[in-house]
């Protein structure tokens, strides 16, 4: 597909968010048109004032008729204008919130790898930056071709009615022009897309400012960070005037090729007007339209850098929203689960690892019971927790729950029957309750939430917050303590009541007294549940029904506490080590 065909198709797809607003369009459109109506007026006004030589009465026209003329076209313009503008910045807005939206919707449905394979500034700077491009390309590019073509074609008819002959020289520049448009366009968007990256990297970097500014400055990296800044900030200026040159460049060029129409035009005119081929109100008349002519070509000449700009941001806003979305071909829809969990020769590897994460594991979960998953970082413990909700789709092997393969249930009912708590707790910039009746549970009352919260052991710190359960907690919870923001998502799994929970080091890197308030809460919550627990510390999963060992993606041994104790296993050698660290 050659960039012609490429940028057609990217504009017709641009146009598509536009259809729906047709009706304004219209309207804008005859404002639009109706204003470039008026443009030949003027100087139309201009010929029979000096072709009579200024004359009143009988024989010329009424001076106050003549100004009368010139207050009623400007008004007209003004009112026509005004229409123009507002109609088609309406359509604009409305088109950058839709394809917002559409962004939005679609990064909610990505799948976790591809936020793995992509840093997060890069859907945020699409969403955010992008979209802007896309709407000037799809409205504005619009009206200025619209108006000031109609306007061009208008003083132009006007000028060949004049005198053909001098207008044919003024058309004898369009080839230079669109040879100087074609040779600057790909300029403008290969630096457009340039920026947009640039943009993004100062995206990251901010972003990552912010997340981890206690270590920025226990560490002393303010001037490190201030230098990485500098030189994403420097790029994106850098590829900015790229965009400034290559657009500054258009106008005078044009302008240039434009003086020389003009010159040749004065001096065709004069040579006319001594063999009285041309009256002095039809020289005054074609100049000050050909005058009037120079600036929509300026505009359509400069049309190309938004073009550009907005097609580049086009191929930016369609990439992310033509990705993937997570697979979901399942039809069963389970609306009654007991919870068991099967897992049978289950092999995962990450796309582009050197071996597996996973590698033929077997296990057997029980309804309402606990299985415990144990052994070194890089075991595969996260990965086997992550393919029961389907974050990944296991490479070989299968999991069942309740006999089911979870392929063949759809991800709303699969997930709709599984709690998560983990280490990472995520929490929203919303009140108490809003974190805890999140999702599906949005609708439970207050009675609810608040038993929840109680079940968590999180209600006496709720309610001594300013607002109690209508405070905001800030940015990831960042109001609150590590041991407050683990009872939240404990809550928030309470209310969910699913029979299915997943607990990823739920416990870590808490002080004695929250550790203990979060255990009882969780000891809670697994009554009764289908549990997975990942745990480095073993103390915290003795009690679990089943214990499996992985390491190296493959199960060890598995069993309970007491049993791998006397096996004298792996598992047994972590215990031992874990002691004596402990004492």
């Amino acid at each position: 597909m050659n960039k012609t065909t490429n940028s057609r198709q990217l504009y017709l797809r641009l146009l598509g968010y536009v259809r729906p607003y047709w009706l304004a369009i219209v309207l804008s459109l005859l404002a639009t048109m109706v204003l470039a109506a008026t443009d030949p007026l003027f100087p139309a006004l201009l010929k029979p004032m000096f072709d009579n030589g200024f004359k009143t009465g009988e024989d010329g026209w009424s001076p106050l008729a003549i100004a009368l003329g010139i207050v009623g076209v400007f008004f007209l313009r003004g009112i026509f204008n005004f229409f123009s503008s507002y109609g088609f910045s309406w359509v604009s807005n409305r088109v950058v919130t839709d394809v917002r939206e559409a962004m939005y919707a679609k990064m909610v449905r990505l799948p976790i790898g591809y936020f793995q394979a992509n840093s997060s500034n890069v859907p945020l700077t699409r969403i955010a930056y992008d979209v802007n491009g896309v709407a000037s390309a799809a409205t504005s590019v619009v009206v200025i071709v619209i108006r000031d073509g109609l306007s061009v074609l208008g003083l132009l008819g006007w000028l060949l009615w004049l005198n053909w002959q001098l207008t044919l020289v003024c058309l004898a520049l369009i080839p230079a022009i669109a040879i100087v448009m074609r040779t600057f366009s790909g300029r403008l968007r290969k630096a457009s897309l340039n920026a947009q990256q640039a943009i993004s990297s100062m995206v990251q970097v901010l972003q990552e400012t912010a997340h981890s500014n206690r270590v920025i400055k226990v560490f002393g990296g303010e001037a490190q960070e201030t230098t990485r800044f500098s030189g994403t900030n420097n790029q994106v200026r850098n590829q900015n005037m790229r965009q400034a040159v290559a657009a500054a460049a258009i106008g005078p060029i044009v302008h240039l090729l434009a003086s020389f129409a003009v010159a040749i035009v004065v001096y065709v005119a004069i040579v006319q007007s001594g063999e009285g081929q041309v009256t002095v109100g039809g020289f005054v008349s074609f100049i000050t339209a050909l005058l009037m002519l120079l600036a929509p070509l300026r505009r359509l000449a400069d049309v190309n850098a938004p073009l550009q700009r907005g097609l580049a941001a086009a191929e930016s806003v369609f990439k992310l929203l033509d990705e993937r979305e997570e697979t979901d071909l399942g039809r069963l829809q389970l609306s009654e689960v007991r919870g068991e969990l099967r897992f049978e020769k289950v092999s995962f590897r990450y796309p582009g690892a050197e071996r597996s994460a996973l590698d033929g594991v077997s296990l057997t979960l029980p309804a309402g019971q606990t299985l415990a998953l144990v052994g070194q970082s890089g075991g595969g413990k996260s990965t086997l927790a992550a393919l029961v909700p389907r974050f990944y789709a296991p490479d070989s092997g299968r999991i069942l729950l309740d006999g089911h393969d979870l392929q063949d249930l759809t991800l709303a009912s699969l997930r709709g029957h599984i709690a998560y708590v983990s280490q990472d707790i995520l929490l929203f910039n919303d009140s108490v309750a809003a974190n805890i009746a999140y999702g599906d549970a949005r609708t439970r009352t207050m009675e609810e939430i608040e038993a929840a919260a109680k079940a968590a052991n999180a209600l006496e710190f709720i309610r001594a917050l300013p607002q109690g359960f209508d405070t905001v907690i800030g940015e990831n919870g960042n109001r609150l303590s590590g041991g407050q923001r683990q009872r939240l998502a404990i809550a928030r799994a309470i209310l969910k009541n699913a029979p299915i929970l997943i607990l990823d080091e739920a416990t870590s890197a808490l002080d004695n007294e929250s550790e203990r308030l979060v255990q009882e809460a969780l000891e809670r919550l697994m009554t009764g549940r289908t549990t997975l627990v990942i745990a480095h510390r073993l103390s915290t999963i003795e009690s679990a029904d089943c214990i499996a060992v992985l390491a190296g993606g493959r199960l060890v041994e598995s069993g309970n506490h007491q049993e791998l104790l006397a096996s004298n296993g792996a598992y047994a050698q972590l215990h031992r080590l874990q002691f004596a660290e402990a004492t």
